[in-house]
Parts: structure tokens; C-alpha cells; sequence
């Protein structure tokens, strides 16, 4: 997979997040994929996944009950 533009990333926070707002993960559709970063550290490195590899760790959560 080659490294996605993230300039236009439109991030959003987890609804998993803390209400707290200080743990918060934050996903952006970008490029036919998904991104995820940390929202404490918004310039530092970034997560990309395939739409077929987001929704086989978002399934793999499920299961697990996290």
C-alpha cells in the first residue's frame, strides 16, 4: 500500500474515546482506506489499514469483546 495524503484528512474521535478527552484515538476515511492516530500526538505517526483489513480488526475486536 503506498503512503495515503493525510493533508486533507478529515479526523474524527473514536466513539470508544474517553469523555475525558485526553485518550482519545481519532480515524479518517482517506483513499479507499482508514488511518488512525493518536489525538495527543496529531503531527506523529499514523496507522493505515485496507477497508478489508479495518473491518477484519474491527470484527476481531468484537469478538473479543473490546
Amino acid at each position: 500500500m503506498r503512503r495515503p495524503d493525510l493533508a486533507g484528512a478529515d479526523w474524527r474521535k473514536s466513539s470508544r474515546s474517553g469523555s475525558q478527552g485526553a485518550d482519545c484515538v481519532q480515524i479518517a476515511s482517506i483513499e479507499r482506506a482508514v488511518a488512525v492516530r493518536d489525538s495527543k500526538d496529531p503531527d506523529g505517526p499514523v496507522l493505515t489499514f485496507t477497508l478489508d483489513a479495518w473491518s477484519s480488526l474491527l470484527d476481531r475486536l468484537k469478538i473479543r469483546g473490546v
